[in-house]
């Protein structure tokens, strides 16, 4: 293996590393309890579920592009990966243009899911001519 490849290799292995390392910690981290206070931004019992939604969208991504297998090809290898990721923020936005409460944050999450799905596209494309 000459050195390029080796360090190929050595990136996105650090890249999944630190992926994982994250989706770890955030997976371990305990979520503050709702809290139904006067001009608290929770008031109802149902609120943060989207939250877990998202959560849950966020960690699948994250297992899935840390179970995928490395082919030593690093722009096949990077299609793959943000695909991957460009999905999971997809998957997330959806559920915010749901359940979101603020308009912002909704016309920001439909902007995201536009952007995402056409940079999916130029991915898909990519990895079809190079199989």
């Amino acid at each position: 293996m000459n050195t390029r490849s080796q360090l190929h290799r050595l990136t996105a292995t650090a890249l999944i590393t630190i992926s994982l390392a994250t989706a770890t910690a955030v997976a371990q981290t305990p979520a503050a309890p709702a809290k139904s206070q006067p001009g608290s931004a929770v008031h109802s019992p149902m609120a943060g579920m989207g939250s877990g939604e998202m959560h849950g969208a966020m960690k699948a991504g994250m297992e899935k592009m840390g179970q995928m297998q490395m082919t030593g090809d690093i722009d096949k290898d990077f299609a793959t990966m943000m695909r991957m990721h460009h999905q999971q923020a997809v998957d997330m936005a959806k559920i915010e243009v749901q359940k979101g409460k603020s308009a912002a944050m909704k016309a920001l999450a439909t902007k995201i899911i536009k952007d995402q799905q056409k940079e999916i596209g130029q991915l898909d494309k990519f990895l079809q001519k190079h199989k």
